[in-house]
């Protein structure tokens, strides 16, 4: 939106430096769910990985700026280092020891779990010719650090709760911190828009900018979503990944309506379509408290989308569900496309929607319910016999003259509408959920709709 609104360009890169994650099935499923959503970036995918060279060419340029440096420390002296702060942390805990005594080992423990600056900061010799190293980044010495963010405004932090970061492992390849701001500069980003916790790691991307000389983008960092309970989205609260959605029954449009406005709102204006949104969006209207999932509302702005939806194009999502069970018949299809301009607000999923037309799938001879085998008394056999000579002689089979039809027997026989609606709905639809009765004959066509009356009085040998 952000992009569209200013005349900017989208662009999409997929950020694979963990390879054991970044798995090709993981990437497809990033680039499916774009593609569903009707996200396309203005430039094809970027793979982080097939920049490795790149990235180094960067590392060595900031060893020779001396903003970088080279770390001799081991991952076993870091671990070692971090489970010695541990223990000390732990230890202070115990009982019995004076403050001072306490206020000790806390210091050690804070001095050992704090960011780590390395002892090779400052151009100590290596331990042996041969000894490994990364390269890592040399943080700022000290004082404040303040990012204007877009969103959460100004913050602020110390240079001291900044590490040494590495940008380059023992064996030679970038880390994700090295990579992601590398590839922003190349690319010609000048907007971040993340996340917030990534708020963080904004405070050790920009010294990388500043180490380089490089101008960083602007960023802003939005609030994640949380669930209906308030804590942190997670795998409890249900789908996650954008394809679920897409699975259970989900518009692309009205996720994308409904993800807008998790976050951002323009006066009580509800649901945008994707025209106004590009036209209205802006970084103010963004709220810094956490969204809610909600998947009632979700729902109801589907609910709004399916109606809005083109027929053909709305048949063509709800017919894999039709067919779950096997193929539609000519005439099972030719049903539901009747039915389906004015069937549109029966559910707020796909899935939903689709067992709306179970009625007018129901193949002959119907299974009935308790409740429609009750209705098909003796009593209201007989009141249905009359009524379908009355339906047989019908020559324009609309729901207007069926419904006139219907009217004109009641009168005649003295029954109320109830006393014949109920049987013959009964005999049309075997009980399943069904609406007005006359737009149901319709739909059903005149030589189905008489012919399930007619397997109804055949079976009772009416």
């Amino acid at each position: 939106m952000f992009a569209r609104h200013h005349g900017g360009r989208f662009l999409l890169r997929i950020e694979d430096t963990d390879r054991a994650r970044s798995t090709d099935e993981a990437t497809a499923a990033i680039l499916e769910g774009m593609a569903w959503l009707g996200l396309e970036a203005d430039e094809p995918p970027l793979m982080q990985s097939s920049r490795e060279a790149r990235h180094a060419e960067v590392a060595a340029e900031m060893l020779s700026r001396g903003t970088a440096f080279k770390c001799y420390a081991t991952p076993e002296e870091l671990q070692a280092r971090r489970d010695l702060g541990e223990e000390k942390r732990q230890a202070a805990k115990a009982e019995g020891l004076s403050e001072e005594a306490r206020a000790a080992l806390l210091a050690e423990a804070n001095d050992l779990l704090a960011p780590y600056r390395s002892p090779w900061r400052d151009g100590a010799p290596a331990p042996s010719p041969d000894a490994a190293y990364t390269i890592r980044l040399r943080a700022p010495d000290g004082g404040d650090r303040v990012v204007e963010d877009g969103v959460q405004g100004s913050v602020r932090i110390q240079a001291s709760e900044i590490d040494d970061l590495i940008m380059l492992r023992a064996d030679g390849t970038p880390t994700y911190m090295l990579a992601v701001v590398v590839d922003d500069h190349d690319m010609g980003v000048t907007q971040v828009i993340r996340g917030d916790d990534h708020l963080r790691n904004t405070f050790r991307q920009i010294p990388i900018y500043e180490a380089m000389g490089w101008q960083a983008p602007a960023f802003a960092h939005v609030s994640l979503i949380h669930g209906p309970d308030g804590a942190k989205l997670s795998k409890r609260h249900g789908a996650l990944s954008t394809l679920a959605y897409r699975e259970m029954g989900y518009l692309p449009e009205a996720m994308k309506a409904y993800l807008l406005r998790l976050g951002w709102s323009h006066g009580d204006q509800e649901i945008f379509t994707e025209e106004e949104a590009i036209s209205l969006f802006d970084l103010a209207g963004i709220g810094r408290a956490p969204a809610r999932l909600d998947l009632e509302k979700l729902g109801q702005i589907n609910s709004h989308f399916m109606r809005l939806a083109d027929d053909d194009r709305l048949f063509g999502l709800l017919k894999p569900l039709f067919e779950a069970e096997g193929p539609l018949q000519p005439d099972q299809q030719a049903r539901i496309l009747r039915a389906l301009p004015h069937l549109k607000d029966r559910g707020t999923t796909l899935s939903e929607l689709a067992s709306a037309f179970a009625f007018l799938q129901a193949q002959r001879p119907l299974d009935l319910n308790k409740n429609a085998r009750k209705a098909l008394s003796p009593e209201g056999l007989d009141r249905l016999a009359g009524l379908r000579h009355e339906l047989a002689r019908i020559s324009q089979w609309t729901a207007e003259e069926i419904s006139g039809t219907i009217t004109s027997y009641c009168t005649a026989q003295d029954l109320s509408m109830g006393q014949v609606g109920q049987p013959l709905r009964a005999a049309l639809t075997g009980g399943l959920p069904a609406p007005d009765i006359a737009p149901v004959l319709e739909w059903l066509g005149k030589e189905e709709a008489l012919g399930r009356i007619d397997d109804q009085l055949v079976q009772a040998g009416t």
